[in-house]
């Protein structure tokens, strides 16, 4: 007697169909579970033949074997119990098999027959759609998360009795249907961290407002209390809103990991992560002995915050190199080969030396200069040319400090400039598929889209030579220079969009310690920025360079 169920065992954020094979022999009661289960899987026959009997199922007292194939995938976790039950019953013939045939079945029981919820639903239901079957039978509390797949039915079942009763036909479910406008997505609620608590900084908030818009990594570096994490921590709160996509994306990977809240069927709102420092190079991209996801995937289409950077091990900002380069993490193990995606905003904060206080005006520095360049080569030359713009922060003036007038702009006014600018950014590049917005550009696209004036041009080599930028640096001005054009809607890149691209990439100069002036920015960066816009300027146009 032999019945087949299947279900779904996770590779990465994906679900693999699993054929549960339950077979029913002659010979001495026996229970055993091959396919190459680990511990809860093993474990899972107890509780199967005890839910069975609580439910009021009397078994023939025969040799069962349950196979689950294909054997060379490792099986984890709990959610092949519900599907092992009900194949019992089958090959018992307790209930005909060929409804099992229309579902992929996931669920954890209970010792009397309750079905809890499982992790990685959301893989499983979409599992269930591109493998064409009918739907998914999930715990109850579960239902609405697989309820995010369209073209399926969704079958919410309480407990083990429920499931079976539905499957014979006396008591047949209602596929669980979804509260109509529950996947749209928008800042209804405004966020907890405002921009208007930040203090002065109006350059870094300008260079923040541009790196929301193309999707750009940036470091900040200044003394302790300048305003880097506050400002840091307020950066989601004017991206733009996750796309339906961006958001199915990113739950699958909180739903692998068991992360959804009790009540939270989708991710509405862009991750942010900020691991600390003694995190370790498989805590940051995944890994482990379950090859699980890391902090960089968690935060996928949102924002990594690396607070400290220099404190981080240097294998650990290492590993970052590639995947903030391809927007996604490989992972080669000996048994299985995954792919996680980690298209993050990589957002960091140092000192500008170990006591913090490196030219900073009114404060003694007592570093020693092989020190300090010892506390920066921490930061590797090829990760910090990954990073689009390097700031540094000065200390916050006091009159900036005591002024209780209303004036700073709100991250709604960041917002909706930002807004606008990705929607610029998804127009153009509506016809190429995993980009997204400026950062992401290939080269191929970065010679159609960024084209400069013949004097923006000789900025730029100017900047090449004298710098000492390379030619990656180079491309991702060319990307800055696009954000900017796109903020202000500007169709072709100008040169003050240039200038600024320019300036935002002050730390990868060539020597930048040993000529920075006192209190923080250079000159020509101050020149730059002194032009932008500023929120209290209305709409008037930017002044030409």
């Amino acid at each position: 007697m032999l019945a087949r169920v299947r279900s779904g065992a996770l590779m990465g954020i994906d679900a693999v169909v699993v054929e549960c094979e339950v077979d029913m022999a002659l010979g001495l009661p026996y229970f055993n579970v091959v396919g190459l289960p680990e511990g809860a899987v093993r474990e899972s026959k107890v509780r199967v033949i005890s839910a069975l009997k609580n439910c009021g199922f009397e078994l023939p007292q025969k040799r069962i074997t349950v196979n689950l194939a294909p054997a060379d995938i490792r099986k984890e976790g709990a959610a092949f119990e519900l599907p092992i039950a009900l194949g019992v019953l089958a090959a018992a013939k307790l209930m005909e098999e060929e409804p099992l045939g229309r579902y992929l079945f996931g669920g954890e029981l209970s010792l009397d027959g309750w079905v809890k919820p499982i992790r990685g639903v959301l893989p499983l239901a979409v599992a269930a759609r591109d493998g064409g079957y009918e739907g998914v039978m999930v715990p109850a509390a579960n239902a609405a998360e697989a309820a995010l797949v369209e073209g399926i039915h969704v079958l919410a079942v309480h407990n083990l009795k429920e499931a079976v009763e539905h499957l014979t036909g006396e008591k047949p479910l209602s596929p669980f249907t979804r509260e109509t406008g529950s996947p749209a997505l928008s800042h209804g609620r405004p966020a907890p961290l405002d921009m208007s608590d930040v203090r002065g900084q109006a350059d870094v908030k300008t260079a923040l407002e541009l790196a929301a818009a193309g999707g750009h990594n940036v470091l900040l570096c200044g003394p302790p209390g300048s305003g880097k994490t506050m400002l840091a921590r307020r950066l989601p709160g004017i991206l733009p809103t996750m796309t339906f996509d961006e958001a199915l994306e990113v739950t699958k990977i909180y739903s692998v990991l068991g992360l959804l809240g009790d009540d939270q069927t989708m991710m509405r709102e862009r991750p942010f992560r900020a691991p600390h420092h003694t995190i370790s190079d498989a805590g940051l991209v995944g890994g482990g002995p379950t090859t699980r996801p890391g902090e960089l995937s968690l935060a996928h289409h949102g924002v990594l915050f690396l607070d400290e950077l220099p404190e981080f091990r240097k294998n650990v900002l290492e590993v970052l190199r590639q995947p903030l380069e391809e927007g996604s993490i490989h992972l080669a193990r000996a048994t299985q080969h995954i792919t996680y995606p980690c298209r993050v905003m990589m957002v960091a904060a140092m000192n500008p030396c170990p006591c913090g206080y490196f030219n900073v005006p009114g404060r003694k520095c007592d570093c020693k200069a092989y020190r300090i360049h010892d506390y920066h080569s921490r930061v590797s030359g090829p990760l910090l040319d990954r990073i689009d713009i390097t700031l540094q922060t000065r200390p916050v003036e006091y009159h900036h400090i005591v002024r209780d007038d209303g004036e700073e702009p709100p991250s709604a006014y960041y917002r909706e400039r930002v807004e606008a600018a990705r929607e610029r950014q998804r127009a153009r590049f509506r016809d190429e598929p995993g980009v997204h917005c400026n950062a992401q550009m290939p080269t191929r696209l970065l010679r159609r889209y960024c084209k400069t004036s013949s004097r923006g041009e000789t900025m730029l080599e100017k900047a090449v030579r004298e710098y000492g930028l390379s030619a990656r640096a180079h491309d991702r001005i060319l990307k800055l220079a696009r954000s900017r054009a796109d903020l202000e809607g500007h169709e072709r890149i100008e040169d003050l969009d240039i200038a600024l691209a320019i300036d935002c990439r002050q730390m990868d100069r060539r020597g930048w310690l040993d000529t920075n002036t006192q209190g923080g920015p250079s000159n020509s960066q101050n020149t730059a920025f002194n032009q932008v816009r500023r929120p209290e300027q209305g709409s008037r146009s930017p002044e030409e360079p």
